[in-house]
């Protein structure tokens, strides 16, 4: 008896490998699926303007990455005695402009040079939604908690997300682009609202397939909605996928996105991370010395492999 629909999906024609440079841009979901690559020692960058929801901040995010163009004073606002940036996630915020401004631009000058360099760029996008200031039209990545009359709310369409993302794909053919909706459900607009801000970027994205060759899908969405159809695989707030639900849907990703050396290389830094969390009773002991010997013969072993890996990485650039 089957108590579950599966989603099928075909192994990727192109796959991904610790030789190749990774970069995610997008909502929360992007944080964790992000988060568990860099824990297992890829080389990538997440979210590097903080957690963005809409593909218009998305989009002014990457054209950014693009040129490099530092951030400067009149980019940022004050808010009582913080400083804050409506192009970046509230975790960028600081009581000195300098150290605000200077630490943005750190970032935003290893980004930029990770992207040109990664071979696979994954958008998560949230929601059609953006916000706009009333004074000057500029499209916010984060209102900051300022009062909600110094912003227009609007929806975007299915050209309106095409227009933003495809000339960006367009200019980098020789990089993956991975696509996918999260499956993090927006309840402001309620049930209703939420299934078509997120039928709207379902079309977009199926339009960007057919424009370009190099545009992926991975049905997270589904998954969570469909595959994983109970409440038990959300958190507390009934709208986040829980720890076990994102875990799924990762081991489903790397399964179709990763190639063989690299879902064998894999299991080796999970071993090598459970055993550095591994806390002794008994440092001074037989068998724990014999599990630190172990552990560091594994780490040299596992470095060693990044490094050949990363000599690829090198080469493939030059």
């Amino acid at each position: 008896m089957k108590l579950q629909t599966k989603i099928e999906i075909k192994k990727s024609a192109s796959t991904i490998s610790y030789s190749d440079k990774v970069l995610f841009i997008g909502s929360c979901f992007a944080n964790e699926v992000g988060s568990i690559m860099k824990n297992l020692r890829f080389d990538v960058i997440v979210n590097p303007f903080g957690v963005l929801y809409n593909p218009a901040s998305i989009a002014e995010s990457l054209e950014r990455l693009v040129s490099g163009r530092h951030f400067e004073n009149e980019d940022f606002i004050k808010c009582d005695d913080i400083y804050k940036s409506f192009s970046h996630s509230s975790d960028f915020s600081a009581m000195c402009l300098d150290e605000l401004r200077s630490n943005v631009n750190r970032q935003l000058d290893e980004a930029s040079i990770h992207f040109k360099q990664s071979k696979w760029i994954i958008l998560s996008l949230g929601t059609r939604w953006i916000y706009r200031l009333c004074s000057n039209g500029k499209v916010v990545a984060n209102c900051q908690k300022l009062p909600p009359n110094r912003f227009e709310r609007e929806p975007l369409d299915v050209d309106d997300v095409v227009r933003l993302l495809s000339p960006l794909i367009a200019e980098n053919p020789m990089k993956n682009w991975i696509l996918t909706v999260s499956p993090v459900r927006h309840w402001k607009d309620g049930a209703h609202g939420n299934q078509l801000s997120k039928a709207v970027l379902l079309l977009s994205i199926e339009k960007l397939q057919n424009l370009h060759e190099n545009v992926h899908y991975f049905p997270a969405y589904e998954i969570l909605l469909d595959e994983l159809r109970d409440y038990r695989f959300y958190s507390e707030d009934m709208l986040h996928p829980s720890g076990q639900a994102v875990n799924h849907i990762w081991n489903i990703f790397s399964d179709i996105f990763m190639d063989l050396p690299s879902l064998e290389f894999m299991k080796i830094i999970s071993k090598l991370n459970t055993m550095d969390g591994h806390r002794p009773f008994f440092p001074d002991s037989k068998s724990y010395v014999m599990f630190d010997k172990e552990r560091k013969e594994l780490e040299k072993a596992v470095k060693e492999k990044l490094e050949y890996f990363r000599s690829l990485t090198s080469s493939n650039n030059v």
